[in-house]
């Protein structure tokens, strides 16, 4: 990420099968763009204050209506993708970040008979 974007709502949603983090300005916009091109599972929320995507991570890792396994999956996947040493996000995200991918390789398999 080049720019330093603030934005006010940050949420999850489905679109194809696949869950998203999703950030905006105004929520109902936002909203209602994803309920119209068909996004299920819409969780979005307003921020206190303006804030970074990587800070949006970092919180919504956190945050209680955000804690599914497939959107933790989502938010890492984000983090790492997308927040680069250039936008240098709060060590603690990376910490979050990497302790997400050693809990999910820490898990042990399951044999099906």
């Amino acid at each position: 990420m080049s720019t330093n974007k603030t934005y006010t709502v940050a949420g999850t949603s489905v679109s194809n099968g696949k869950t998203k983090v999703r950030f905006a300005q105004d929520y109902v916009s936002r909203f209602k763009i994803l309920n119209k091109n068909g996004h299920t599972d819409i969780e979005l929320v307003e921020l206190d204050s303006a804030m970074s995507k990587a800070d949006i991570c970092k919180m919504l890792m956190g945050h209680e209506k955000f804690q599914s396994e497939a959107q933790q999956s989502a938010i890492s996947e984000f983090v790492v993708r997308n927040i680069r040493g250039g936008s240098t996000p709060s060590p603690a995200v990376n910490d979050m970040v990497k302790q997400e991918a050693e809990s999910v390789e820490s898990t042990p398999e399951v044999e099906t008979a």
